[in-house]
């Protein structure tokens, strides 16, 4: 059910997010899937957003796409902003497969697609890619941890990811935080941040909205109670299926916790990776530089393929 709080700061904030359509796709028997569209034409681009986040951590981007002549698909996988919060299905195989039905079952979509995603969302675009490769033309994956690779496994081990850990515990971590969702999202941001003015109130305040509904939070929680399957899933993947093949922009912050070690995560796992360096910028890259990082992603979208 949409929140009527999530909805109000939205419109409060939409002026910056340009002109985007809103639509709500029926997947399978029970999740529904809200998704926020723009501008239009062949040349499709997917962003997929992190955790605490919603599709508006894109509003900033989504005018210098659709600019650029793009039509761009931002939905809020399950669990997150409007979509429905089941109660399992936070692998990342299971999200990504939503995100196909989404795609091609609600819009229609038939020609490859550019799938960009973000801390969680990377991991969500990564299994999309890998299990619908015909379906991708580009790749895109920012500044996070891939589950089943090395550097995942060394990350994880960085007291500076101990929300790994504590969202991992099951009840404990809603027990605590209950209730107190501003102040937990506030010190989320900002020990992830190089600058705090890129954060508004107003936006701190729609994930506020988004991540106090009933059962919000659980599910944030789950996307990473999910880890220990997605490690085993990419594994299996990548024994079964190889390397992706298609162009991947690997894209940091120039202050994040991941760094540079996006590249080379991203060659445990694909043949061809650039990558990319936003300055001024640490963890959240499309609302701290988001003009950085659109130059960089339309030059790689635009260097001729082989």
């Amino acid at each position: 059910m949409v929140s009527d709080a999530i909805r109000v700061s939205e419109v409060k904030c939409m002026s910056n997010a340009g002109e985007v359509s809103h639509g709500m796709a029926q997947i399978r028997a029970n999740p529904r899937l809200h998704y926020v569209s723009a501008g239009e034409g062949d040349r499709v681009i997917v962003l997929l957003h992190g955790f605490p986040q919603t599709w508006w951590e894109w509003h900033r981007v989504i005018p210098s796409l659709v600019k650029a002549g793009y039509r761009v698909i931002a939905p809020d996988y399950r669990g997150a902003g409007h979509s429905s919060r089941m109660p399992a299905g936070y692998d990342k195989r299971t999200l990504a497969d939503d995100v196909r039905m989404l795609l091609q079952d609600e819009l229609e979509i038939r020609q490859k697609v550019v799938m960009v995603g973000h801390d969680i969302g990377l991991m969500v675009a990564y299994a999309y890619a890998e299990q619908f490769r015909d379906s991708v033309s580009h790749l895109v994956v920012m500044d996070a941890p891939l589950p089943g690779t090395k550097v995942f496994d060394d990350i994880r081990l960085d007291p500076r990811v101990w929300h790994f850990a504590f969202h991992g515990a099951r009840d404990i971590a809603e027990m605590l935080v209950v209730g107190r969702e501003r102040q937990y999202l506030q010190a989320f941001f900002n020990a992830r941040i190089y600058d705090p003015s890129a954060l508004s109130q107003d936006d701190l305040d729609l994930y506020k909205s988004a991540y106090s509904a009933p059962g919000a939070m659980r599910a944030g929680f789950e996307l990473y109670r999910a880890f220990d399957q997605d490690v085993q899933d990419n594994r299996e993947a990548l024994e079964r299926n190889g390397k992706l093949g298609v162009p991947v922009l690997a894209v940091y912050g120039a202050i994040s916790n991941t760094g540079a070690r996006i590249e080379a995560m991203m060659l445990e796992v694909a043949e061809d990776v650039t990558p990319l360096r936003i300055p001024a910028s640490a963890h959240w890259i499309a609302e701290e530089n988001p003009a950085a990082f659109v130059e960089g992603l339309l030059q790689f979208l635009n260097q001729p393929q082989d």
